[in-house]
């Protein structure tokens, strides 16, 4: 995915992955990766996700990352707050009480600018990338999270039938991609009610990602 294809999504308006209201399945299932309160979440690929507001409201921190400074802008007036705005390491950051969103290429972060990290919550990102930059995604994340814990959901369908993203994954790319750093667990799998868009069957699923046990 060219950034150009992002940007004119968010500049026309034409944001049909934004949710409207809170994923169900965050408030449902959020909760298994047993985070102390406080604890300091990181949503990549963000947008102005409602998600946000809850898991604030929940009393963890939010760190966030998100190509489009359009959708950083109009996410803090979503959430009431005024930002402070600085320019680092090629990202530019947005950042207010218990909250902090990188602007620019996810793939210009670091675990020194990104900071310590309990969790992962990926609802839009992983199902957002084709396959190549899905692997150089997942990689990532594990080398800036440290393999912190993730709540992930996905979509599957022929993906012959419909052009993503939302890209199709099921379980053998989840394996192919996370299977060496994380036992990968399925928590649910629901059929997409009318279909994706209203154009093809698919399922959803919600996975947790725990990270392996290593042995010194």
């Amino acid at each position: 995915m060219q950034h150009s294809f992002w940007q004119s999504k968010w500049k026309s308006g034409n944001i049909g992955f934004h949710q409207a209201q809170i994923n169900p399945q965050l408030m449902q299932f959020f909760k298994r990766l047993n985070l102390i309160n406080n604890a300091r979440v990181f949503v990549p690929l963000c947008g102005k996700t409602h998600d946000i507001s809850w898991l604030l409201n929940q009393g963890y921190q939010v760190v966030g990352a998100e190509l489009s400074e359009l959708a950083v802008s109009q996410l803090f007036i979503q959430l009431d707050l005024t930002p402070n705005i600085e320019r680092s390491d090629g990202l530019i950051r947005y950042s207010a009480a218990q909250i902090e969103i990188f602007v620019g290429d996810i793939f210009q972060l670091n675990d020194r600018i990104l900071g310590c990290v309990d969790a992962i919550y990926d609802r839009a990102a992983l199902i957002a990338l084709p396959e190549k930059m899905r692997i150089q995604y997942a990689a990532l994340l594990i080398e800036i999270t440290n393999t912190a814990p993730q709540l992930l959901l996905t979509f599957d369908y022929d993906q012959q039938l419909m052009q993503g993203p939302p890209f199709s994954l099921n379980e053998q790319h989840l394996q192919r991609y996370y299977t060496a750093s994380y036992e990968v667990v399925r928590i649910e799998r629901s059929q997409v009610t009318g279909g994706l868009k209203g154009i093809v069957a698919a399922s959803a699923s919600v996975w947790q990602l725990l990270p392996r046990l290593t042995t010194s």
